[in-house]
């Protein structure tokens, strides 16, 4: 398995070591670039938790975009969405919002 690391939050999981997982699709024409890769690092950088998205066997760290834009994640592909920490319950419905709004993009 791949990972792609940056700027990982110290200690995130301690106090919640449960890791929530859900599948999300990029339903975006554009796919993952910059703009919606930028939002998700704004949510992200919110929380304490750990937060991670993967895609077939790479993972990436939502805290940084390169990470995020290496995915190559296009129009379609499923991600599957991990976070852990004290507050990851929030994290995830968050993010997973982000995805259903298309980040809100036209």
């Amino acid at each position: 398995m791949k990972r792609i690391e940056a700027n990982l939050a110290p200690n995130a999981h301690a106090m919640n070591p449960e890791i929530l997982q859900r599948t999300v699709k990029v339903l975006n024409s554009e796919g993952l670039h910059m703009r919606p890769a930028d939002k998700l690092v704004r949510a992200a950088v919110g929380f304490q938790s750990t937060i991670e998205l993967e895609r077939e066997g790479q993972i990436a760290d939502c805290r940084s975009m390169i990470s995020l834009l290496t995915l190559g994640a296009m129009q379609g592909c499923e991600l599957t969405l991990r976070a852990q920490g004290p507050d990851a319950d929030v994290a995830v419905a968050a993010i997973v919002q982000l995805f259903e709004s298309q980040f809100n993009e036209p």
